[in-house]
């Protein structure tokens, strides 16, 4: 019963194969057999323009003949002139002659090529689950909230719909038990084409995204991918700033600015006296994020993170709310409640990495240019917290929306190099205060 019910499949399938071969001879040959019409309608006018002119010349040769026999010489003379303007203008109109259509060539638009038809059906069988489709991860885009993956299939005419799945990356460890939970996974079905566009996704977070190509015989996924969204980009508040600090006009640069007295003082606003404080636009609370400073050739800076209660009249590590790498001449230190550790820094350092992982209560700093870890505070966030900045003296440039950087191992932390004070500075750093 089953031979029987799959051979009669079969027969059903490969004839309307063949009815739709059918189908498609006797529509092209229509076109033939219209151009066919066509091309013979203006041979056949042309023939018949053709056999007028023959009729008028026979008519014009036998009058030049029977002229040849006039014997009166002022007649010939008259009658020639005639018939010669005759044939002139007979030979003028010779052009009829030539055929407007190349027979050789008349239906060049008619070039068939069913060489990849021909292939298809030569390679008539029974269904398979098709190949496992390849992410292809040099194409694949992010921003700060949506990423697109791009994906290649060698089976693309055996495909019926890509379906496309992904969920937070926790980590290698955890990895297997999350492969094979489906519940932990997000699925977007039914993708037609090869690549999609995931929106609503946590800022600075790695993802797993597999790709699974189906058919009526079956599916096959492609090998795992991490793929990580940037950090939430963002600019300096405004009406955070200390009066004393100049913003620039994209809100990125902030500088030390004694002649600025213009702004009006606020409870929002940072009103230390000898340190300058600004505040970054937004305040987080979930995921991970990632920004760079640039300092230029301050020398005395306090960057980190605060509580939007942290007091605004003190320096930022001060307080239980903020949490600070901070450099003061040559010494650079971490700070949270007040208490300090000294860090080994390059003194040549002009840049720092600043991760903040909301969700994994960790906020690190790094020297980006050596691919270098400086120091990881383990915060237990009770409140959204936002990008903080001081200085002394100087500038500040701020890169936000950046992607975390490949030397990063995240979520593991590297081993810092920092070592605890008892005082809250060392004999060189006093004056600091």
């Amino acid at each position: 019963v089953n031979t029987a019910m799959h051979e009669a499949k079969l027969m059903e399938e490969c004839d309307e194969l063949v009815e739709i071969i059918q189908q498609r001879k006797q529509m092209i040959a229509v076109k033939i057999k219209e151009t066919k019409v066509m091309k013979l309608r203006k041979l056949a006018q042309q023939v018949a323009n053709c056999r007028q002119c023959l009729e008028r010349s026979t008519v014009l040769i036998n009058q030049a003949e029977h002229i040849l026999k006039e014997n009166d010489q002022a007649r010939f003379l008259q009658s020639a002139k005639n018939i010669a303007e005759r044939v002139t203008m007979a030979t003028a109109s010779s052009q009829v002659l030539i055929p407007d259509i190349n027979f050789n060539d008349a239906f060049e638009n008619f070039a068939l090529d069913f060489s990849r038809e021909k292939k298809l059906l030569e390679g008539l069988d029974y269904l398979t689950a098709p190949n496992p489709p390849s992410i292809r991860e040099e194409l694949c885009t992010a921003s700060h909230d949506t990423i697109t993956v791009h994906w290649i299939s060698d089976d693309e005419f055996s495909i019926s719909s890509y379906e496309l799945q992904y969920t937070i990356f926790t980590g290698q460890a955890n990895f297997i038990s999350l492969y094979n939970s489906v519940d932990s996974w997000m699925i977007v079905p039914n993708i037609k084409q090869n690549h999609y566009t995931v929106h609503g996704l946590q800022s600075g977070t790695r993802y797993i995204f597999i790709v699974k190509a189906i058919n009526q015989a079956g599916s096959r996924n492609s090998e795992p991918t991490r793929l990580k969204t940037n950090s939430q980009p963002f600019k300096l508040d405004p009406k955070m700033t200390h009066k004393k600090l100049k913003i620039s006009n994209d809100g990125l640069q902030m500088e030390k600015d004694e002649s600025s007295l213009k702004k009006s003082h606020t409870p929002e606003r940072f009103s230390g006296t000898g340190c300058y404080g600004a505040a970054g636009n937004i305040f987080i609370d979930s995921g991970c994020h990632y920004w760079e400073v640039v300092m230029g050739s301050s020398t005395w800076y306090a960057i980190g993170i605060a509580y939007k209660s942290a007091p605004k009249n003190e320096w930022i590590g001060k307080n239980a709310s903020s949490w600070v790498f901070s450099r003061c001449n040559s010494n650079f230190v971490v700070r949270h409640n007040n208490k300090e550790m000294l860090v080994d820094v390059p003194p040549q350092l002009k840049r720092l990495g600043v991760l903040l992982d909301y969700d994994n209560n960790m906020l690190s700093f790094y020297d980006p240019a050596n691919s270098l870890h400086l120091h990881t505070f383990d915060v237990t966030f009770i409140l959204p917290v936002c990008p903080t900045f001081t200085i002394w003296n100087k500038s500040l440039m701020i890169l936000s929306g950046l992607p975390a950087p490949d030397f990063i191992d995240y979520p593991e932390r590297q081993e810092c190099n920092c070592r605890p004070q008892e005082s809250p500075y060392v004999s060189g750093m006093k004056a600091c205060h």
